[in-house]
This record gives structure tokens, sequence and C-alpha cells, in this order.
């Protein structure tokens, strides 16, 4: 039996214990950590990847929302909050579910349901890495491409698009940026930000940049900044 890694965020202790509670009686969820604030739970999901995130909104300092934004690979996500007012804002950033506290056990259920099939999907479907060699069809409107990997050089993420760069073209594809990163080599195809990806071997300058930033040139005349997270991690990454 598939179990699904997931960490529950509140800044409130009764409110944790509630998910926790409820999540007794679905064996297939492992709850690997909780948090309280925004900062923590960055921390946690970085270093245990979990599935799914049972997210609070309100919270002291920074909000579920922020959270989100501050990540660059994004788990799924159900919000848990005390407010039913940011709906239409939790669906737009592709959460799953909406659940309004106290959580009522029958909403609880389909709330779970929802979510283990939306996961076994995902998980049917779960990517390989694609070779560098390999070519691959876009289609993008009336034209067609057929490009070898290597020679794409910048992708960007627009919602549930990704924009495709490789020579002097670019192409609009219906993918995320996070089913991207896991389809393309990781060791090619660096995440520089929440909303960019780069081919490393296009790589022509990089310079300091504010707030230990750091900003890279490609080869084809981009500019993006690398975000303080994934700063780190490059140069963690590319040393010796």
């Amino acid at each position: 039996m598939k179990r699904y890694k997931t960490i529950i965020i509140d800044d409130e202790r009764l409110a944790r214990e509630e998910v926790k509670r409820a999540l007794e009686k679905h064996i297939e969820f492992e709850i690997i950590g909780e948090a309280s604030h925004v900062d923590e739970a960055i921390t946690l999901i970085e270093d245990l990847q979990p599935d799914l995130l049972f997210l609070d909104i309100h919270m002291p300092g920074k909000s579920g929302f922020d959270l989100l934004e501050e990540l660059t690979n994004v788990p799924d996500v159900v919000f848990t909050t005390a407010y039913d007012q940011y709906a239409v804002k939790a669906f737009e950033m592709n959460a799953l579910d909406y659940l309004v506290k106290p959580l009522r056990d029958e909403r609880f259920s389909k709330t779970i349901e929802k979510v283990k099939e939306e996961l076994s999907n995902r998980v049917k479907l779960e990517p390989t890495t694609l070779p560098m060699h390999q070519k691959i069809f876009i289609k993008d409107g009336e034209k067609c491409h057929f490009i070898p990997l290597t020679e794409i050089h910048f992708i960007e993420s627009l919602e549930n698009y990704a924009r495709l760069y490789f020579g002097s073209d670019k192409a609009m594809i219906k993918r995320s940026l996070n089913l991207l990163a896991e389809k393309l080599d990781p060791k090619v195809f660096f995440r520089v930000n929440r909303s960019q990806m780069i081919n490393i071997h296009y790589i022509k300058e990089i310079h300091p940049y504010f707030n230990n930033k750091l900003q890279i040139i490609l080869t084809t005349g981009e500019k993006v900044e690398v975000s303080s997270r994934q700063s780190v991690k490059f140069k963690n990454w590319n040393s010796l």
C-alpha cells in the first residue's frame, strides 16, 4: 500500500491535533512532521519532501499563501482555516481542497477520498527522467517543433503552462514547472527560482546579487535572478 508523507502546518496546537485525530482513520497518510509557523515549515518541507500539506492560512508573521510563494517545489495542499473567504484564492493556487475549521468528519472523509484519488493518479503517471539526447515533440498552436532537449536553454512558468526557449524560438506547453523538473535531468536543468529553470550548459556569467542572491546571464542573453535558497543550493552543488 502506497503511503503519502504528510506535514501539518498550523500555529494552533489544538488545530494540529484535530487534523492528526482525523487522519488516524486513514492509514495511507503518514504524518512525518508538524510546524507552527512558515519558517519552520519551509525547513521541514525542504528536508522531508512531503507529498501533502494540511496548511492553515492565518498564522503570525507569514500566511499559508506566503509559504507556498517561498517554496521552490510545492507539495499538494489541503487548506484548513477558520475563514471561508479565501476559497477562491486557495483553488487558484491549485489546492486539492479547502476545509473550514472546526473539521467535520463527513466533509474530511470526502476530502481524503478526493486527495487519495488525485495522488494515486499521480503515482500511476509518475514520470521518468528523459535522456538528454532525446528529441521532444511540441505543438504550440499551429506550429510544431521537434527539438533535442540539449537545445532548450530556458524555461519559465506561466500558471499551469510553461514556456520553453530553444535557439531563437519559444513554445508554450500545458505542463507545470514542477512536472517538467521531474522529467528533466536535474544535473543539467536547474530550478533558479519558483518560476524559472535554466540549462546550466548555457551559463555565460554569474554575479553576486542583492541579499546573498546570484544573478546568472545565459549565452542567449537572458538574465535570471536566483532565489536566496537556490543560490545556496547552486553554490554547494557546484563547489569542490
